[in-house]
């Protein structure tokens, strides 16, 4: 047998001796029972781990990652990932959690056309060729990228969000959210871009995607939000939410705070 992944395997030793050394506690814990509050959905991205970015223990986050972050109500794959995290693990927040400048996303903009991958990737495709006119309007190519991967997060938790799975977990009580995030790579920072979701009433009186299109929403950094919120402590009434459940600010795709 081949040795020449020998390398990984003495990273893998050197960081299980050190996380030992700083926590003796660690892998006992880990070998416990995990209950998990988040279901994180996001990007196969190497580059986009989902510990990482929350600064969050193994066991602390129940994740599913595929190419371009997408939920395809037939794949099996992420039913059975979300009846389980509902069902067996009761999960209290669900994050759809894509990123700026997704190769899966740009690939859904190319002209050639393939098999499998191209399959996958159709639900952004289509979207951008309904709405092509609004996207060429863009001023680059990054604006017109950047602006599908935010509106392809905001399409996937309205497709979680009108899953049995996730219905009948409303219908009987549960405490259940979800949520749509986006992540720069450029600086690490997590965007919240919404919408949020807690029952089917939320979810029935959300615009449509295609709104959402026309009308974009602010994803906001919680440093961001830090401000705006002092700034509505200042102001009383001066931010709310706008017609379809989200922060009313303006889309400015220059802004990345």
């Amino acid at each position: 047998m081949s040795r020449t992944l020998d390398h990984l395997l003495d990273q893998n030793v050197a960081w299980a001796v050190g996380k030992t050394r700083d926590d003796p506690a660690y892998f006992r814990r880990m070998a416990e029972q995990q209950r998990p509050s988040y279901l994180w959905i996001g990007c196969s991205d190497s580059r986009v781990t989902a510990n990482d970015v929350l600064g969050l223990d193994p066991g602390e986050v129940f994740v599913h990652r595929n190419i371009a972050n997408i939920v395809h109500t037939s794949d099996l794959n992420i039913l059975s990932v979300l009846e389980f995290a509902i069902e067996h693990l009761e999960v209290e927040h669900i994050i759809v959690c894509g990123h700026y400048g997704c190769g899966g996303v740009r690939r859904a903009l190319a002209v050639e056309r393939g098999a499998m991958l191209d399959h996958w990737l159709q639900p952004i495709t289509m979207l951008y060729r309904k709405h092509r006119d609004t996207f060429e309007s863009l001023a680059s190519d990054e604006m017109k990228l950047d602006r599908l991967c935010e509106l392809n997060i905001e399409m996937q938790v309205r497709r979680i969000a009108a899953t049995p799975i996730v219905e009948n977990a409303w219908g009987r009580g549960q405490n259940l959210h979800l949520h749509g995030w986006i992540y720069a790579i450029h600086d690490g920072f997590l965007r919240d871009l919404g919408p949020h979701l807690s029952s089917t009433e939320q979810r029935d009186t959300l615009c449509s995607i295609d709104e959402r299109v026309r009308n974009p929403a602010e994803p906001v950094s919680a440093l961001r939000r830090q401000a705006i919120d002092a700034f509505a402590a200042a102001l009383p009434g001066s931010l709310g939410l706008d017609g379809c459940g989200y922060s009313e600010c303006r889309h400015d795709p220059d802004n990345r705070s």
